[in-house]
């Protein structure tokens, strides 16, 4: 395996115009390019109970690159597509939580964040708040909280999760399906070797004490052999 080192996350220092371009930090199944691919393009994705539109634009990221953010990854609230808890980032957590960082316009994160809340794709977000704040709770929702946690290359690095925290819910076991997606797209970004993502998983808040290293693993070996 070609091993790949992370991408350097600067700070965000002041405002920020709003660019044609921004990293979109996918924390979640995302992460993996198949499933990318039906947020961009429409499609379902195997393993998914929902069929999605895709966006505006369906071209393909520019660049995509492995990162990793302050906080954490936690699974609560169960979806609707998964069956089981849902990824959400809580960047108020300690800890390191790993990443991948589309490279896209901000129409298509636009399009991407209304598919995550079940909705149309089609109207552009507001980015000018979290772009100079580093935060913007756009709605109630699990992902309508915008969060800007810096830049790569001057250019900024959305995602969006939840505005309530890991200490604030209970949290829920994801299915398997579901994280077969988050160790495929581990594994695709480049830096982190099978038992390092295993061990990842199985301790995130939600999957510990229900997934352990060795059934990660096995998902992994699963999701990327013949």
């Amino acid at each position: 395996m070609t091993v790949h080192a992370l991408e350097p996350l600067e700070p965000l220092e002041g405002g920020l115009p709003v660019p044609e371009r921004v990293w979109y930090a996918s924390y979640g199944s995302n992460m993996h390019m198949d499933r990318l691919s039906a947020y961009l393009a429409g499609g379902t994705p195997a393993g998914a109970t929902r069929t999605y539109p895709g966006c505006r634009d369906h071209r393909a990221p520019e660049r995509s690159v492995a990162i990793e953010l302050d906080g954490c990854l936690y699974f609560a609230t169960e979806s609707r597509v998964w069956t089981g808890g849902r990824g959400l980032y809580d960047p108020t957590a300690p800890g390191r939580m790993r990443a991948r960082a589309h490279l896209v316009t901000a129409g298509q994160l636009s399009d991407i964040a209304a598919q995550e809340m079940y909705g149309e794709p089609g109207a552009d977000l507001d980015l000018s708040r979290v772009l100079c704040e580093g935060r913007d709770e756009l709605g109630p929702g699990r992902y309508e909280t915008l969060v800007c946690p810096g830049t790569i290359e001057g250019i900024p690095v959305l995602t969006f999760t939840a505005p309530w925290t890991v200490r604030d819910v209970e949290p829920l076991a994801p299915s398997a399906a579901y994280l077969r997606y988050l160790a495929g797209g581990l594994l695709e970004s480049g830096p982190w070797e099978e038992q390092d993502i295993a061990d990842y998983l199985s301790a995130c808040p939600g999957a510990a004490g229900h997934w352990t290293p060795r059934q990660v693993r096995e998902l992994l070996t699963a999701a990327v052999g013949p």
